[in-house]
């Protein structure tokens, strides 16, 4: 093979490669434009799909902010009927409370009434005989014969009078006082000695007496006029 023919041979063989290189060249270059379309793709669709995200988030937002307002005005509506209820629950138990110690206190005040007059009925029924006493002891004080006899009857007086003190019996001192209605009652009246005396107790009929406050029998008496 001769010299040119040689040359002529690795001129083809540089062309070739030289157009394969350039060929190789223009695909890689399309193929970096190809990347750099879908890279510039991506990037607007990452963008995209954050602000779809950030809008979501966004309305999510909104939502819990709407649900908390709800529910918080739902709560303090709760909150208001719950203390209203509470309010009258306590009114409610305050009266409650009032009316059971009204009624307590009406109890105890009636206990305590029965208790001091729980004998009134058989102390009136002893009463004319301490009054028959007093009559003895008036006529054996008038009479210098039986000084046993007036002894013997004071004795027993005396320990009939202090067994119904200590059930509550008290006697209605009514001497020498002005007439009081509250305690007394007019038998008779009689002229007054002197002006003083007007309106003021003469004489006693029959003593009075009282268990403990009320008055269980009226004294008798004659009032000067």
């Amino acid at each position: 093979m001769e010299t040119k023919d040689i040359k002529d041979m690795e001129q083809a063989e540089e062309l070739v490669q030289e157009t394969t290189d350039n060929q190789e060249t223009a695909e890689t270059a399309q193929e970096c434009s190809q990347d750099n379309a879908v890279d510039s793709s991506c990037g607007t669709s990452d963008d995209e799909a954050q602000e779809e995200m950030a809008q979501e988030e966004l309305d999510e937002e909104h939502e819990m902010i709407g649900k908390d307002k709800f529910f918080g005005k739902k709560a303090r509506q709760r909150i208001e009927e719950l203390e209203t209820q509470l309010a009258k629950e306590k009114d409610d138990y305050i009266r409650l409370m009032a009316e059971f110690e009204n009624y307590r206190r009406r109890s105890a005040a009636e206990r305590l009434d029965l208790i001091s007059t729980a004998n009134e009925k058989l102390i009136l029924e002893i009463l004319p005989v301490i009054d028959d006493c007093e009559r003895a002891l008036k006529v054996l004080g008038e009479s210098t014969d039986s000084a046993a006899a007036k002894e013997g009857t004071e004795m027993i007086y005396n320990k009939m009078l202090n067994v119904l003190k200590a059930k509550g019996l008290k006697k209605i001192e009514v001497a020498d006082k002005p007439f009081d209605v509250e305690f007394m009652e007019a038998v008779a009246q009689f002229p007054a000695p002197e002006e003083s005396k007007k309106g003021m107790v003469f004489d006693i009929i029959q003593n009075g007496y009282m268990l403990g406050e009320k008055v269980i029998r009226y004294a008798k008496v004659v009032v000067a006029q």
